[in-house]
């Protein structure tokens, strides 16, 4: 009894789970229908809720976003708008610290999440996957002798949270896996291993400089 018991934990668990994720996210871009006038609302058409209209109204919103921004047109509002935004206080400090995350994270020629690698963490001896986001910048670039880099150390099972970390580039190793595919490993606690390259396989984790 107790076999078939988890069987059906097994099998229910990730299903409820998933289902849960997917309902927060449709509910909450579903809240993007309240920008419309009541009268245009799809419920006063269809007569009830059906969930998701919200879904394409965000992606439309978004599409014709960047259809606008990329022409002379748009360029000129979103420079009035963000200067209009950097004038104002508190504002100011919010609006620029996540444009510059999300420019880095989202651009195409950003680096950030692109490699993952393994890094010694939290002692030596004991192994991790990060993401790479960078390179120390700023005045703490003047601090650090040799050729450092910025990772982000996610943890599990919530990859969302994590540390960020400079570390030397002799002590980290680049690993022939997908970003998605490092996601995983992590978000599984290391039960779900991604599929092993055509490299040949080292039964050693590789020396770095301690």
């Amino acid at each position: 009894m107790r076999k078939y018991f988890i069987t059906g934990l097994l099998i229910l668990v990730p299903l409820a789970i998933t289902l849960w994720v997917l309902n927060l996210i449709i509910s909450t871009m579903d809240q993007t229908l309240l920008l419309l006038p009541t009268q245009w609302r799809p419920e006063v058409f269809l007569k009830f809720t059906l969930p998701g209209m919200g879904v394409i109204l965000t992606l439309l919103i978004v599409f014709f976003t960047g259809l606008a921004a990329h022409n002379f047109i748009g360029r000129r509002v979103v420079a009035l708008w963000e200067a209009l935004l950097t004038r104002i206080p508190v504002v100011n400090s919010i609006y620029s610290s996540v444009k510059q995350v999300s420019d880095t994270l989202f651009s195409s020629s950003g680096n950030a999440f692109r490699k993952a690698v393994l890094v010694q963490y939290p002692r030596q001896g004991s192994w991790t996957i990060a993401f790479l986001t960078g390179a120390p910048g700023g005045d703490v670039a003047n601090h650090l002798q040799g050729d450092y880099i910025s990772v982000y150390v996610p943890t599990t099972p919530n990859p969302t949270s994590g540390f960020f970390l400079m570390m030397h580039k002799s002590e980290t190793v680049e690993l022939d896996m997908t970003v998605d595919a490092a996601l995983k490993y992590i978000v599984s606690m290391g039960v779900v291993a991604p599929e092993v390259t055509d490299k040949k396989a080292s039964t050693e984790v590789p020396k770095v400089g301690m």
